[in-house]
């Protein structure tokens, strides 16, 4: 078994972590929350979110699990850090869990590589100058974005909220033209049942929040990260 400890702010689409468990054999992901209050999809919330005193406590706290591996699962926490910001972030919580560690923004380029590709298409849930921070750090990483979809949800308890039908739309009304494939960003999304549909619909890999999360995870704990349903990361 791979233990990759997920620590989650708030309570919106945790739950996704327990499916994803069902789904890929000899996987464990258990979640620590590091935030019991709102999740506010602006600039400053989001680096209070993501800061090294708010990570600390829980990422110690995760060592007692004896993680493989300990992932920041939260997209918007971390990439406001910018991309060397970012991986600062992972090496304070590798620090205080003393294990390898790693961060949803950083999984979503990891996953792009990982499958060889250059040119992705985003749809994101948040404000358009929330979302720009996650285009500069792909776009640092030799991602190029040719297209970006913000849609204005307040927080994460609000993108919690929203249901298949809603991931379903915006997927289907994302441009992919030039695109190599599709990033669908935010952890408190639920999208781990739609993703089959969601990538034959959209005719190329369709990257999600919780999904690179625990393949990333997963991939740094030395498990193959290979399972069906899950899309083409996990193929």
């Amino acid at each position: 078994m791979h233990t990759v400890v997920m620590l989650y702010p708030g309570h919106s689409a945790e739950d996704e972590f327990r499916a994803l468990e069902d789904r890929v054999p000899g996987a464990s992901l258990p979640v620590v929350h590091t935030w019991e209050g709102g999740t506010a999809h602006d600039v400053p919330a989001l680096l209070a979110l993501g800061s090294r005193q708010q990570l600390a406590s829980p990422a110690a706290r995760a060592r007692a699990l004896a993680p493989d591996a300990v992932m920041w699962a939260c997209t918007s926490g971390s990439f406001v850090y910018g991309w060397e910001g970012c991986h600062e972030q992972a090496g304070w919580v590798r620090e205080a869990a003393g294990a390898p560690a790693s961060s949803t923004s950083l999984a979503f380029a990891a996953a792009v590589h990982h499958l060889g590709l250059r040119r992705a298409s985003v749809a994101a849930t948040y404000p358009g100058d929330v979302a720009a921070h996650f285009v500069d750090l792909l776009e640092r990483d030799g991602i190029t974005v040719t297209a970006l979809s913000s849609y204005d949800v307040p927080s994460g308890e609000d993108a919690g909220a929203l249901g298949p039908d809603w991931v379903r739309r915006v997927a289907g009304a994302a441009d992919l033209a030039g695109a190599e494939c599709l990033l669908v960003p935010d952890t408190a999304l639920h999208t781990i049942e739609v993703l089959p549909e969601l990538e034959a619909a959209a005719g190329v890999p369709v990257l999600t929040a919780n999904q690179v999360t625990a393949w990333h995870g997963l991939a740094l704990a030395g498990h193959p990260a290979r399972a069906p349903g899950l899309g083409a990361l996990f193929a």
